[in-house]
């Protein structure tokens, strides 16, 4: 019991190819130059945006500081003193 599998077929040879290319070429005809000039076009500028988003991560990077200094609390059990001139202010007697 030989059964074919799908495997044993292996990717297209050089003549193979050249054979494809040959009927893509009959099929698409004079569209064939335009849609591999849009393929390239798009590639360029597939390339460019993510040129453009890597610069951009990068000045970010480097202008804003690191987010640890956010995490750090100071303990509620510190309270600050109110400042000098309130105080004197409640601590003097009142004038008439």
């Amino acid at each position: 019991m030989n059964i074919a599998t799908p495997g044993m077929f292996g990717l297209p040879g050089g003549t193979e190819w050249v054979v494809i290319g040959l009927i893509a070429l009959l099929i698409f005809g004079r569209r064939l130059p335009d849609v591999a000039r849009s393929v390239g076009k798009s590639i360029v500028e597939f390339k460019r945006g993510i040129r453009d988003v890597k610069d951009e991560v990068d000045v970010q990077s480097q202008i804003e500081p690191p987010a640890t200094s956010k995490l750090e609390h100071k303990p509620e059990s510190t309270k600050e003193a109110p400042p000098a001139s309130e105080t004197s202010k409640e601590s003097s007697p009142a004038s008439s």
